[in-house]
């Protein structure tokens, strides 16, 4: 009997395994693949290290690790690493990395004497560690791509707040404009602004220390009596988007969205967003929100669920299909 292509499998079956750091999308990335989450072992012990069995063998297998790193960074990282160790001891045929954020992606060159390159050593760690692929989402710098040695899939959830923009959001708008909360989100930003059919605008900004602080100084555009998305890819203290904020609605703007990839939202940073005029915050779960955090933010807050995407992903590096077809690449 001939096999058909689609029974054609370069490894054995998926098999998911997730981390700590994102249990709800994992358990989503499950059930869009139809399968369930492998079962795992991970203990802290007393002394703070980390221990990690698998409930069954993986040998042969294509194995898929669900890990966000976020905070608290160091113990997700290292819940990472281990579980890539455990797999590739146990003889699994393919390791990838599913990192929805990656940790240490904003130390990605040498800016200044005398400090790391963080990003390339994370990507050394989760390579040594036995990853044979990554996958990510939007990281900090397009750059970050060339710190990993091995292959992977650099995704971005741009599509899915455009797609949510134009189908709940694009009647109610007037006279929109994307401004970017600094020139470094100018490309995606643009990329944003086209996909809704709007033009543009920027905020220039400069960071004046090493800590999470920046000023914000000016726009540059047009956002006077116009609808405002302030795009960038994460969230971090909230700093620069209160900054940003305050400079849209000095320049005249009317109503003001957030659209965030990452929903990093350190310290108070919940608390500071919460108090802005804002209509809406539309981000993704790339990082589990606390139910507090979601309650601070109460119906203004908008969750687009990345899980179809990762699990599109996963599906087609399984059965070795193209990933850029997904977006007509």
């Amino acid at each position: 009997m001939p096999v058909h292509s689609h029974e054609i499998k370069m490894y054995g079956e998926i098999k998911l395994f997730a981390g700590t750091a994102s249990p709800d999308l994992a358990q989503k990335i499950a059930d869009y693949l139809q399968t369930t989450l492998c079962g795992r072992d991970i203990i802290l012990f007393p002394n703070d290290n980390l221990f990690t069995k698998l409930h069954g063998s993986v040998r042969g297998q294509d194995v898929y690790v669900i890990q966000t790193t976020a905070a608290p960074v160091q113990r997700n990282l290292m819940e990472l690493l281990i579980l890539l160790q455990t797999l590739r001891l146990d003889s699994a045929a393919r390791i990838t990395a599913v990192v929805p954020y990656l940790c240490y992606a904003r130390s990605d060159r040498k800016d200044q004497p005398r400090v790391p390159i963080t990003g390339r050593l994370v990507a050394d760690l989760i390579e040594v560690a036995g990853a044979d692929r990554y996958m990510t989402l939007d990281p900090h710098s397009g750059q970050i791509q060339g710190f990993f040695s091995i292959p992977g899939d650099v995704l971005t959830a741009s599509h899915l707040m455009t797609n949510y923009v134009n189908t709940n959001l694009r009647q109610y708008l007037k006279d929109p404009v994307v401004v970017t909360v600094d020139l470094g989100y100018a490309k995606k930003g643009r990329n944003f602004a086209a996909s809704i059919d709007t033009p543009i605008a920027f905020i220039e900004k400069r960071r004046v220390a090493n800590d999470a602080k920046a000023e914000a100084l000016t726009i540059i555009g047009d956002v006077k009596d116009r609808d405002v998305f302030l795009v960038d890819d994460e969230i971090d203290t909230g700093g620069s988007i209160v900054q940003a904020v305050n400079l849209v609605k000095e320049g005249g703007a009317r109503r003001i969205y957030i659209a965030f990839v990452h929903p990093v939202l350190s310290t108070d940073a919940t608390k500071r967003l919460a108090a802005l005029p804002v209509t809406e915050f539309i981000t993704t779960d790339s990082i589990q929100i606390s139910p507090e955090n979601c309650a601070l933010l109460g119906e203004r807050l908008t969750v687009l669920s990345i899980a179809p995407l990762l699990g599109e992903v996963i599906r087609r590096a399984h059965e070795g299909r193209s990933v850029g077809e997904m977006f007509n690449e």
